[in-house]
């Protein structure tokens, strides 16, 4: 009799009618002790019992009245723990087990989510993940820590340790969505980390050994670079036929419709991904490296006065960030291929680095780079990995990685989020910041550009069409100049590059002169709207027209800085690779008359002094050869070429090389973790209640603003918040 729940008699059989009796049981008021023997009954429930999600909302608001007596939530995470520590040591027969296993995992699951997002901003007591001190427990077993740090040690290590099979598919991806459940609790917290966010899982797991942690780094990047498909075996239980979701197919979206508080408007992949384990992994570990924990210290001192006997005790509170065991381990990965040993011959000792097969990883991001995550772990290795970054750098088929960027760049209107772009302009950034790339970019020759319909790109350099993407991203968004940062890095990027220009082609030279016009035009513009309201507030001394002049002025300078850019990046070819560039040549010559207006200009003659030393030594050959016939555009490039070659640069001012580098700013956090979350919920099919996310706004489910992710008029007014966290950094 004791502790055990009598089952209710049923001859048909009904799985529903005992799920439902052992679910009811599970979040009555009696508490069952570890050692009962209700705890296998309720875990051996077949895997495709189906309950009406209206029963689990009434099960999981009974739940949250019960568990704080009886503690179930914690001795449930003790038997997913014990079921977990018994897979990796059992050798025989395990599918009794894997059962019980998926079973703590998803039902754990259901739970903990209910209760983080109806719980408290700054305590998570309401978890009660302790054991009441009169609870018996079995013999043999010493709870000697914490229960979030006892389940997330045996869910990462299984997850580390255990291949992924056909026959352990299901559990990996119930520990992934658990994992993902668990560590929600940051969506509670506002947007910069705070020492009295409570997130006591992410925690536990920051806390784990290094090993434990390398492994887990390295299962989670290889599930992504192998991108498993559901096997067969595990189709029938995560999806169902009919209207009734298979238990995956509503765990995989946190228990959306178990709880029924979807957050639909912030899923973009309602069909569902083809590799669900693949996704989940890559956002499980996007989190685990972006996470970030303040500590607070109080340090106490005594403040004396020369005056007085007294004395004063004062306490400085001192903040500060705790490591991140799991972004150490990323950015410390090497290549499965690299040797054992150093240049200098010493042994790495094992197991001291994640080792991942970079070749697959490189050919997986190319595949994958229409994806925002996929993106934001491409910019997670180069910006933290250097021996990833020395591996992509030497790459000979770099068109892998940038041809998907560019492309996606090229299709930046058709929604695509403004955050994936800025991230694509940062890679290309970092990337522009070797000068190896650089010159390599210039050296292949892509056939065909199919996907580039306003000119036929046919055998263009790689480099070219770099230098018309990034062109063309920057005219895109001259007209709204909402996005000063957006501009600063492709121009920035064209910066880096300028120098080792190699055969730019015809296409790329006209469109860099044609930006020139452009912002020549803005600029001359603005200039004068400046000028007249200068005048206008002489007259009218009106406060209103003043803060209107200060508008312009800053609008006046941001072109000042973006004109002065581009005359740098044009004298940076002209100066250094010249003789390799006659198609620039030509497209000066073509368009000579725009730089006029700014030979004599106080803010830019310097930099249009060579621009005109130039046009002067081909203006006068060409004048000296001048005859009757007509020159036509082959005839006049090829004289170009011709007195490249005689070239030697008397005349040019020597100016520095510019050279831009992309730097974190001191709390990157802020942009990282709402961003990562927000990925999560679109890609994973993750949900949560929106009333409780604090993390980043959640949009009103209404409207084209929705739909797009980002409305017209919403861009610009978060654009401060997006770029939180970059900066780019100009070095002398």
């Amino acid at each position: 009799m004791g502790g055990v729940p009598s089952t209710p008699r049923n001859t048909g059989g009904d799985d529903v009618s005992v799920a439902e009796y052992l679910i009811a049981t599970f979040v009555g008021e009696k508490s069952f002790p570890l050692a009962s023997d209700f705890w296998n009954k309720l875990l051996e429930l077949p895997l495709s019992s189906r309950w009406p999600s209206d029963r689990v909302q009434q099960a999981c608001e009974l739940f949250e009245q019960s568990n704080g007596y009886t503690r179930h939530l914690a001795k449930l995470l003790i038997h997913l723990s014990w079921c977990l520590q018994e897979l990796l040591q059992a050798s025989d027969d395990q599918s009794s087990i894997y059962m019980k296993a998926v079973n703590a995992t998803y039902i754990s699951s259901v739970f903990l989510k209910y209760l983080i997002e109806n719980g408290k901003i700054d305590s998570l007591q309401e978890l009660h993940l302790s054991l009441d001190e009169s609870e018996p427990v079995p013999h043999g077993f010493v709870m000697d820590q914490d229960i979030q740090n006892f389940v997330m040690h045996s869910v990462l290590s299984f997850i580390g340790s255990n291949e992924v099979s056909p026959n352990s598919y299901v559990l990996h991806q119930e520990l992934l969505n658990f994992m993902l459940v668990t560590m929600s609790t940051q969506l509670l917290s506002g947007p910069s980390p705070g020492p009295r966010d409570a997130s006591p899982f992410i925690d536990a797991a920051m806390s784990q050994e290094k090993s434990i942690v390398c492994l887990v780094v390295r299962r989670l990047l290889l599930n992504y670079i192998s991108r498993h498909r559901t096997p067969p075996n595990a189709i029938s239980y995560m999806y169902s036929d009919g209207d009734s979701q298979g238990i995956l197919g509503r765990v995989g979206s946190a228990a959306a419709s178990f709880v029924l508080l979807p957050l639909n408007y912030l899923v973009s992949n309602s069909g569902g991904s083809k590799n669900p384990l693949a996704e989940c992994s890559l956002h499980v570990l996007l989190i685990l490296i972006n996470y970030h924990k303040s500590i607070m210290s109080d340090e106490s001192m005594t403040d004396k006065s020369d005056d007085s006997a007294t004395s004063e005790s004062v306490s400085k509170v001192h903040v500060f960030s705790s490591g991140n065991t799991f972004s150490k381990a990323l950015a410390n990965a090497r290549d499965v291929e690299f040797d054992r040993s150093d240049v200098e011959g010493n042994a790495h000792p094992a197991g001291q680095h994640v080792r991942i097969p970079f070749a697959s990883l490189f050919d997986t991001l190319g595949m994958c780079l229409d994806d925002e995550g996929a993106v934001l772990l491409l910019y997670s290795l180069l910006q933290g990995n250097s021996d990833f970054k020395e591996y992509v750098l030497v790459r000979t088929d770099l068109d892998t990685l940038l041809m998907p960027i560019l492309e996606t760049l090229y299709n930046a209107s058709k929604r695509t989020s403004s955050n994936q772009i800025y991230m694509m302009l940062i890679v290309l950034l970092i990337l522009s910041q070797d000068s190896s790339f650089n010159s390599s970019i210039h050296k292949m020759i892509l056939p065909s550009v199919p996907w580039y319909k306003e000119h036929l790109l046919h055998q263009t350099s790689l480099g070219s069409v770099m230098v018309i993407i990034l062109i063309r991203t920057v005219q895109h968004n001259l007209s709204k100049l909402r996005d000063v940062y957006l501009q600063t890095t492709c121009l920035a990027t064209l910066a880096n590059m300028a120098p080792h220009a190699h055969h730019l082609s015809a296409y790329a030279s006209q469109r860099l002169v044609s930006l020139f016009y452009m912002l020549s035009r803005k600029y001359n513009k603005l200039s004068e709207l400046t000028g007249d309201k200068v005048q206008s507030i002489k007259i009218s001394l009106s406060g209103e027209d003043l803060d209107v002049s200060e508008d312009l002025a800053a609008e006046l300078q941001i072109f000042t800085d973006f004109l002065r850019l581009v005359l740098d990046i044009l004298n940076a070819i002209l100066t250094y690779a010249l003789p390799r560039n006659p198609e620039i040549v030509y497209a000066i010559m073509h368009r000579q008359e725009v730089f006029q207006p700014f030979k004599n200009h106080p803010q830019f003659h310097e930099l249009v002094e060579n621009i005109y030393t130039v046009l002067d030594f081909f203006n006068s050959r060409m004048d000296s050869q001048r005859s009757d016939r007509e020159w036509s555009v082959q005839k006049v490039l090829q004289f170009i070429i011709n007195n490249c070659r005689s070239w030697r640069g008397e005349g040019m001012k020597m100016f520095t090389q510019l050279h831009f580098s992309y730097e974190q700013e001191s709390h990157p956090e802020e942009f990282f973790i709402p961003y990562v979350w927000q990925l999560a919920f679109s890609r994973c099919g993750f949900s949560f209640n929106p009333d409780a996310i604090n993390l980043f706004p959640v949009p009103h489910p209404a409207g084209k603003e929705i739909e797009d992710g980002r409305g017209e008029e919403s861009e610009g007014k978060e654009k401060v918040q997006e770029l939180k966290g970059q900066r780019i950094v100009f070095d002398p």
